[in-house]
């Protein structure tokens, strides 16, 4: 892999990881359309390295909400903060256990299948179109809500489906406020890709040689500039209730990607 394709894979996880387009997703389309061959980088690594740039993007745009909760979480007693903080881990339970316990097979669903990727942007689609027509109200998100919210996060480890797009719009459907879903989605997904960096970091899969430090280098910064922009894009659009737009381009996309899987 060159620093061109890592430069453009960067963007493409930048972009996608917030609008609710499916990042994986885009990734594996774009890697087939570039044709990448990546024998001088470990995949895990650069995965690892594309989602820690956009993990930071997060901190970034969201560190007030960041620095309330902790100060709320110093104080030792059960306020606003100690709920907030415990939704979110119960919402990073179930994908975490699914990641945890079927890793090998969610890992062989990422091998260049359009015509699976396709499908899940249309289901993706779907759900957004769904979430766009939904009535705005004003609730908060309690602790069922954030057990629902975890599952559609659990079902976005699936090349295609959008975590964004899924967290949001299952949000919005639970008649949560919009933009109260979109900090809650982008507030989940933390702790979930730090833990995961972790893992990978501990088992040893992830590896560095001179020949993929300039590539890693590029797409990092890449993911990280363009997911700063992208986070903020998406906050603004949620609470304007464009969801629609996305819903179209999903469709778009998946309809191409398995046009082009069949026919390649």
């Amino acid at each position: 892999m060159g620093w061109l394709e890592a430069l453009i894979l960067g963007i493409i996880q930048g972009l996608t990881e917030y609008l609710p387009v499916s990042s994986s997703g885009h990734i594996e389309i774009g890697k087939e359309m570039l044709g990448v061959e990546s024998q001088n980088i470990n995949n895990v690594t650069f995965s690892v390295v594309l989602h820690f740039g956009t993990v930071l993007s997060t901190v970034v745009v969201l560190w007030k909400d960041i620095v309330e909760i902790f100060k709320g979480l110093f104080k030792f007693k059960m306020n606003e903060e100690w709920h907030f903080a415990f939704k979110i881990v119960l919402s990073m339970i179930p994908a975490a256990l699914v990641g945890f316990l079927f890793e090998d097979e969610l890992d062989a669903l990422f091998k260049g299948n359009l015509l699976l990727v396709g499908g899940m942007l249309i289901i993706t689609g779907l759900l957004l179109f769904a979430a766009d027509q939904a009535k705005q109200t004003n609730r908060k998100v309690g602790y069922f809500d954030a057990i629902i919210v975890g599952v559609a996060q659990m079902i976005a480890i699936l090349p295609g489906i959008s975590r964004s797009g899924a967290t949001i719009s299952t949000s919005v459907l639970l008649k949560i406020d919009k933009a109260r879903a979109a900090r809650f989605s982008f507030l989940m997904v933390i702790p979930l890709i730090m833990g995961k960096v972790a893992k990978d970091l501990l088992s040893g899969d992830i590896s560095l040689d001179e020949a993929s430090i300039m590539p890693l280098t590029i797409g990092f910064a890449a993911s990280f500039i363009v997911g700063i922009a992208a986070c903020q894009i998406m906050l603004n659009l949620v609470k304007r209730g464009k969801l629609v737009y996305f819903s179209i381009y999903c469709f778009v996309v998946g309809i191409a990607a398995m046009v082009y899987q069949l026919v390649a």
